[in-house]
């Protein structure tokens, strides 16, 4: 049973880093979309922000339904990546126990 599970967790922890950090790339493409550093008009930069706000807008949506944005700061990148700390604590902990 170890022989299968302990991978297993170890590529979820992996998948929950890789979602972690396209969350913060999100952020840094917004910030930079937001200051006119980066132009949608461009067909890549464009692509990339459809391919983020694919990604990171179903989970964004449930947070934003119970912590609604605050002085029009969405606080929803910085919760999700603290839900998904704590995912990937638990199951690396998990992993350590099995081990």
């Amino acid at each position: 049973m170890d022989v299968v599970l302990i991978p297993l967790l170890k590529i979820i922890t992996i998948v929950i880093n890789l979602y972690i950090n396209l969350i913060i790339l999100s952020v840094i493409y917004h910030f930079l979309m937001f200051f006119g550093i980066l132009s949608s008009t461009n067909r890549y930069v464009y692509m990339a922000g459809v391919f983020f706000y694919r990604i990171t807008e179903p989970c964004y949506k449930y947070i934003r339904k119970v912590l609604p944005p605050i002085a029009n700061i969405d606080f929803s990148p910085m919760v999700l990546i603290l839900g998904l700390v704590f995912v990937q604590e638990a199951v690396a902990r998990l992993a350590m126990k099995l081990m």
